[in-house]
């Protein structure tokens, strides 16, 4: 169960399964609430797995396990990513040094894998690694006026400015760690970790208390994650080169060797990736889904959407593959993420959707400006 599971039914939460754990699909209507957090703010329980790493050589040994540089001061933190042998991605993770241990938040499903595959790696090294995620409670705060909301009910120092920084303070007499996001769904955001037993307490803060904030669950989620050009794990990431991905904020090529690297410099010293990460605009299904309210799934139109997988077409060639789809909250029209390949030049496509082919058109990311850009927004060498 969720943290909050009284809360989250008195705002009528349907949940689902999200790697193992039970989060928040969504409350209804999430296409008119991801409008409220596009306009305002809104607030989501986080779905992650947690790991505590402690001893003297923490920053070290986690430095060498992964893609970016762990940064060695207390209250700041980085995105990174583990990859396997072959270069391809098995998880992202944020890594935040807290004073004398480093947390580090994964997928919930990639929480036991990184676990068992760090501890064997453990050998004279003063390193200790455990699955603390039963521990926190963490809950998103993203829109525009975020800052405004966390200010409203943040005791102690201001919100953090830098992205993946953070600072220490209260709500309602319980002990938060906020963090300045780096921007997921395209908008300020914050999250704010604390204790599993404040955690009820601090979700009621979040939406009920100083400036209002609207309950979100998972399904509004990746959808402005999608409007905002946000490769997710469980979509696009497990598995992919980073390279393809253009996700240039979670690597850095100067530091040490880590598994996989010498992969993915080498695709990176090549220069351009035989896929990239586009958007696409389903003009041919507008007519078809102009019905949609905010409902969850009005008159089915999750099944009008194409399926993760299908076929992107310039003429009669396939070039591509959908990665996921949803109708925009912001866009109010139905978009998707697509892996082409690079050199796709056309942007008249087509997208196959119950075996027919449906037009549409390759779109820049993002599809929405908002408040901010994402972190992870998809940068190629050209570019």
């Amino acid at each position: 169960m969720t943290l909050v599971s009284d809360a989250h039914a008195g705002h009528g939460a349907v949940y689902r399964d999200r790697g193992g754990r039970q989060v928040v699909d969504h409350y209804g209507k999430p296409a008119r609430v991801g409008k409220a957090v596009r306009n305002v703010v809104g607030a989501i329980e986080m779905g992650y797995g947690v790991l505590s790493v402690t001893g003297d050589d923490r920053v070290e040994f986690v430095d060498n396990a992964v893609s970016n540089r762990v940064p060695a001061e207390d209250g700041r933190g980085v995105y990174a990513l583990l990859c396997d042998p072959q270069g391809g991605i098995e998880t992202d993770m944020y890594v935040y040094n807290a004073n004398e241990r480093l947390l580090v938040f994964v997928p919930p499903e990639r929480a036991g894998p990184v676990l068992e595959d760090w501890s064997g790696k453990v050998f004279i090294q003063d390193v200790e690694i455990e699955d603390v995620s039963d521990e926190f409670g963490v809950f998103g705060v993203h829109g525009p006026k975020s800052t405004e909301k966390v200010a409203s009910v943040l005791g102690g120092p201001g919100a953090p400015e830098e992205p993946l920084t953070f600072v220490r303070g209260s709500m309602v007499d319980a002990g938060v760690t906020v963090i300045a996001s780096d921007s997921p769904l395209g908008e300020e955001g914050y999250e704010v970790v604390c204790a599993v037993d404040d955690a009820p307490d601090v979700f009621d803060t979040l939406v009920n208390r100083g400036l209002n904030a609207a309950p979100f669950g998972y399904r509004t989620w990746d959808a402005l994650g999608l409007e905002a050009g946000t490769p997710l794990f469980e979509h696009e990431l497990e598995g992919t080169l980073p390279n393809v991905l253009g996700i240039r904020n979670a690597l850095d090529f100067e530091k040490g060797c880590y598994v996989g690297q010498e992969v993915v410099s080498r695709v990176e010293n090549q220069g351009r990736p035989s896929r990239r990460l586009v958007g696409i605009s389903l003009d041919g299904l507008v007519d078809d889904l102009a019905d949609v309210d905010g409902d969850a799934d009005p008159e089915g139109v999750d099944d009008r959407l194409p399926d993760p997988g299908a076929a992107v077409f310039e003429g009669d060639v396939a070039v591509g593959e959908v990665t996921r789809a949803a109708v925009g909250p912001a866009v109010e029209a139905p978009i998707a993420l697509a892996f082409v390949d690079f050199d796709t030049a056309a942007k008249a496509v087509t997208v196959r959707v119950d075996g027919e082919e449906v037009a549409a058109t390759r779109t820049d990311l993002p599809f929405v400006e908002g408040s901010a850009r994402s972190g992870r927004l998809p940068t190629y060498p050209e570019e």
